[in-house]
C-alpha cells in the first residue's frame, strides 16, 4: 500500500510530540504486573481484593476482551479471544457488567487493569463467523458489521512473510488474520472510540497486541487521543492511559526495530526471559549476567516490560520459544522469576497461567464450554487446572523484595567463575542462585545489617518467625550460604522487611 506523502508528514508530526505514557500510578509500595491469562473477570476482582492487593501487587494484565469468533468445532483454544468479530466488550470471561464491576473492585484495593488489545487486525476467515455474543461476519468479504468495517478498511490481501521490508510487516496479514488499514482515519477514529469505553470503566492502560505491525505514527495517533484517565476511579487530573506494546525485536537486523515505539509507551522485551532461559538451561553462566540490560541490547530501563514467559512463548509460539522456562520447570521457573524481580532493569510482569499439554487449548471449562473458577486450595494454591504461579511463594515474596529495594543499584556481585552468582540492593536486599549441580557453600558478603533474616523463597516472615530458613548476617555484613545443588529452588534471597526483630 502506498501512503501519500502528506498524510505520512502529518502523522509523524503527531508522533514527535507524543508522550510516551509509562505510568501505572501504582499505589505506594507497589510494583509488578501479572497477566492473570484468560480469568473469569469476578475471579479476577476477588483476586484483587484478597491476594493482589495485601501482596503489594501493582496490577494486572487482561486477556483481550472485545467480542471474538466462536471457535467450537477447534475446542474453543486459547487464540480464539486474538480473533475479534466487533469493540463489544464480552467474552467468555463476562460481559461489560462483570468487567467494569471488576475494575472497579480492583481499582478500589489499588490494582490497576491492563487490558490486552487487538488493534491490528480482525478475525481470518471463518464460516459461519459467529461471535461470543452472537455478532456475525462476512469474514471472506472483510465485512464486520458488528463495528463496522467493510473490505475498504483493510489492507490488499498480502502475507506478511518478509521480515527485511517494513511495508510488508505492517500492511500485510500475519497467520491469515486480516489486516486493518490503520492510515485510514475511520479505523483510527473507531479504534480510539473502543479504548476509550475501557477507559471510561476505569482501565488503566493497554498492552497493543502486534503492535510492531501497526505503523508507530498510526498507533501514536491513536494513544494521543484516547481520554484521560477517570479521577472518579482514583486517577489524578490529566492521568495519560498506559501503554505497553508488543514489538519483537531479538537484533538480528529486521527492518522493525522497537526504538520506534519509544515515544508511545513501553515495549515488551522479549530478549529478557529468553536470555534468562538459556542461563537456567545451563546454556550461558550467570557469570555473565553482572550486566543484564542495555549492554545485551535490551530497551533501556524506561522503556522496558520485562518477563520471562508469555502466554504465547510458553506454548513454543512466538519469539523465544526454545529458551523460555515456564511453570512446567519449577526449579528454573523459580529462579528465573527471582533473578527478574531482584534486578533493576525494566518494568516486570508475571504469567499466571493455567494447565496445557495441548499448545492450542484453552482455559479449562466445563461441558457447556463455560470457562471454570478459579478455585483456592487450603494451602494457597490454586485448583479447577489453574496454575496461579503469582501465588506460589517464592514469587509473592520477591515481589516484596522488589518493592523494598526500588531505586537501589546492584552491589556487592560475586559469581564463582560459572553459575554460581549473588548480590546486594545497596543494603536492603540480597539475593544468592546456584545454578549448578553442585552445592554452594560460600561465606557471602550481603551489604544487610547484621541480624538474622528469613529467607523469602522457602517460606517468609510470619508473626516475628520465618516460615523457612534463615539467613544469618555478621557484622561485618557477610553470610555463611549454603545452598545444595539439589535444592528445590536454587535461590534464596532475603531483604530488610524480612529480618527478625
Amino acid at each position: 500500500m502506498q501512503r501519500s506523502v502528506a498524510v505520512v508528514a502529518a502523522l509523524l508530526a503527531v508522533a514527535s510530540v507524543a508522550h510516551g505514557q509509562y505510568d501505572l500510578y501504582a499505589w505506594p509500595n507497589r510494583s509488578t504486573i501479572v497477566h492473570l491469562f484468560e480469568w473469569r473477570w469476578e475471579d479476577v476482582a476477588r483476586e484483587c481484593e484478597e491476594y493482589l492487593a495485601p501482596n503489594h501487587f501493582a496490577g494486572v494484565q487482561l486477556s483481550p476482551v472485545a467480542e471474538h469468533l466462536k471457535c467450537d468445532e477447534r475446542g474453543r483454544p486459547w487464540w480464539e479471544v486474538y480473533q475479534p468479530l466487533s469493540y463489544n466488550i464480552i467474552t467468555r470471561s463476562g460481559d461489560e457488567l462483570a468487567f467494569a464491576d471488576m475494575v472497579s473492585r480492583c481499582n478500589a484495593v489499588g490494582v490497576r487493569i491492563i487490558v490486552d488489545v487487538v488493534l491490528n487486525h480482525m478475525s481470518g476467515d471463518w464460516d459461519p463467523a459467529i461471535g461470543i455474543d452472537g455478532t456475525t461476519a462476512d469474514t471472506v468479504a472483510r465485512d464486520y458489521p458488528g463495528v463496522p468495517y467493510t473490505v475498504e478498511h483493510f489492507n490488499p490481501f498480502c502475507e506478511a512473510n518478509n521480515y527485511q521490508d517494513a511495508n510488508i510487516i505492517r500492511n500485510c496479514e500475519i497467520a491469515q488474520l486480516h489486516d486493518l488499514n490503520t492510515s485510514i482515519a475511520y479505523v483510527r477514529d473507531k479504534q480510539v472510540e473502543y479504548l476509550n469505553k475501557l477507559v471510561g470503566h476505569g482501565v488503566t492502560g493497554f498492552r497493543v497486541d502486534a503492535a510492531k505491525h501497526i505503523w508507530p505514527e498510526h498507533l501514536a495517533d491513536v494513544m494521543n487521543r484516547v481520554n484521560d484517565l477517570p479521577e472518579a476511579q482514583g486517577f489524578p487530573p490529566g492521568a495519560r492511559p498506559f501503554v505497553a506494546q508488543e514489538v519483537i525485536d531479538f537484533g538480528t537486523g529486521e527492518a522493525v526495530t522497537k526504538d520506534e515505539y519509544y515515544g508511545i509507551g513501553y515495549i515488551t522485551e522479549f530478549r529478557y526471559g529468553s536470555e534468562l532461559g538459556r542461563a537456567m538451561r545451563g546454556n550461558n553462566p550467570l557469570k555473565w549476567y553482572f550486566d543484564f540490560g542495555e549492554n545485551w541490547g535490551f530497551a533501556p530501563d524506561k522503556y522496558a516490560l520485562v518477563f520471562n514467559d508469555n502466554h504465547d512463548n510458553q506454548r513454543g509460539h512466538g519469539a523465544g520459544g526454545q529458551n523460555v522456562v515456564t511453570y512446567k520447570d519449577p526449579k528454573w521457573y523459580k529462579q528465573a522469576q527471582a533473578f527478574m524481580l531482584a534486578w533493576p532493569h525494566g518494568y516486570p510482569r508475571l504469567m499466571s497461567s493455567f494447565d496445557f499439554t495441548d499448545t492450542e487449548i484453552g482455559p479449562p471449562m466445563d461441558a457447556n464450554e463455560n470457562i471454570l473458577p478459579v478455585t483456592t486450595n487450603p494451602d494457597g494454591s490454586c485448583g479447577n487446572g489453574w496454575v496461579c504461579e503469582h501465588r506460589w511463594n517464592a514469587l509473592t515474596q520477591m515481589v516484596s523484595f522488589r518493592n523494598t529495594v526500588v531505586g537501589t543499584n546492584v552491589t556487592l556481585w560475586w559469581d564463582n567463575g560459572n553459575n554460581m552468582v549473588s548480590w546486594s540492593r545497596e543494603g536492603l536486599g540480597f539475593i544468592v542462585i546456584n545454578g549448578e549441580a553442585g552445592d554452594l557453600d560460600e561465606t557471602l558478603s550481603t551489604g544487610l545489617p547484621a541480624g538474622t533474616y528469613c529467607d523469602v523463597i522457602s517460606g517468609k516472615l510470619e508473626n516475628g518467625a520465618c516460615t523457612g530458613l534463615t539467613i544469618v548476617v555478621a557484622a561485618d555484613g557477610t553470610a555463611a550460604i549454603s545452598l545444595p545443588g539439589a535444592s528445590q529452588e536454587g535461590v534464596m534471597a532475603t531483604h530488610i522487611n524480612a529480618k527478625i526483630a
